[in-house]
């Protein structure tokens, strides 16, 4: 049965809600998730600093979350600030903006995507005379903004379906990290969104997830987030990735993606690479999900940071200390996955299937 967009909207309602725009206070409004599971809360942000400071710390995660959150973050650099009152001021405002967005969270090409979105559409519409005052542009930004919203959950519905033909009755897909609805801003997702679809339409399919150390977004969100949509879920330590598929309990695996390369080599929560190089080995299909706003078609792999965060999130656990306070750490958040591994990656405008270097850029820019 194929289905469409209008159609799933209709059929799948998301319980949790991870980001809201309120106009009337020119206030976003996010669900933080640094505090989940044991605590749902919602934090306004009503400036610039607060929406940094809230991706940084994670209390947004999640490379299209954290997209759409600075796409509104443009926007609170405006409403904030009431000495701008006029257009040259307001570009240089964003302009200055964008760079402390950017710097908050380097790896998440979402998030200078949207930023720089947000800024050619501010220039634009002073230079073509679309906003007279400052007002006008706050308007116009606010509309843009939602765009980023919508464009990103009608995304992850294509993604949904088209992951959807991968799944049959009874399979149990293994993840890494979240990449369902939190992840992503809108309660669907990208990975789980097949899974929450196929759940929808009545289908039995349950989800393995890794704790994810050392932020543990596998078994604090992941987890949480199935279990509210009622679907079956199991934990297991990052470390017993390669017995569950090794014993046949996996029928495929499905991850996110916080950038996808040209040539197919894909950067995501670290412990991806894991998990691909042991499914390859064991037959086991292997597919990121990510909508075309998380491809960079210009960087070689070289060439991109692999953010580092701070020692004692390895150190300790929630303030806890497991290891000496001392003893050196390497914590990187992410890894890449080279493109040999990955058996096809599904976005919205359809799967992409080896060779990635050819295949990438025709669907993406079509």
């Amino acid at each position: 049965m194929k289905l469409t967009v209008k159609e799933v909207k209709e059929l799948f309602k998301p319980k949790l809600l991870p980001i809201i725009w309120k106009d009337e206070n020119n206030t976003l409004t996010i669900l933080d998730q640094s505090l989940l599971p044991f605590q749902k809360v919602y934090v306004g942000l009503k400036d610039v600093n607060s929406t940094a400071l809230a991706i940084k710390n994670m209390q947004v995660r999640g490379a299209p979350a954290i997209g759409i959150t600075a796409g509104y973050g443009m926007v609170l650099a405006l409403t904030s600030n009431k000495s701008i009152n006029t257009l040259d001021n307001a570009i240089k405002e964003l302009t200055r903006t964008k760079t402390i967005l950017d710097s908050a969270r380097p790896t998440a090409v979402n998030l200078v995507w949207a930023t720089s979105r947000m800024l050619t559409l501010a220039k634009n519409a002073v230079e073509n005379g679309n906003a007279k005052t400052v007002n006008e542009l706050i308007d116009l930004m606010k509309v843009e903004a939602k765009k980023i919203f919508d464009e990103e959950y009608d995304a992850e519905i294509q993604m949904g379906l088209y992951g959807l033909e991968k799944l049959n009755d009874g399979d149990t897909v293994l993840t890494q990290c979240n990449a369902g609805g939190l992840a992503t801003g809108t309660g669907l997702g990208t990975a789980l969104a097949p899974v929450k679809l196929a759940k929808a339409l009545g289908m039995n399919v349950s989800v393995i997830a890794p704790e994810t150390r050392p932020w543990l977004q596998g078994s604090r969100l992941t987890v949480y987030e199935l279990m509210e949509e009622g679907i079956k879920v199991t934990l297991i330590t990052d470390t017993a990735v390669g017995l569950v598929m090794y014993r046949g309990m996996v029928s495929s695996v499905m991850v996110g993606a916080d950038r996808i390369l040209r040539d197919g080599h894909v950067f995501n929560k670290i412990g991806t690479f894991k998990e691909a190089v042991i499914a390859h080995e064991l037959g086991i299909p292997f597919y990121a999900l990510a909508p075309t706003s998380t491809f960079d078609l210009k960087s070689s792999v070289d060439e991109i940071k692999i953010e580092e965060r701070d020692p004692n999130e390895v150190r300790t656990i929630r303030g806890i200390p497991i290891a000496p306070e001392n003893v050196n750490v390497y914590n990187p958040v992410f890894d890449v996955t080279p493109p040999k591994y990955i058996t096809g990656i599904i976005t919205e405008k359809g799967i992409i299937y080896p060779p990635f270097h050819e295949n990438i850029k025709r669907i993406v820019e079509r």
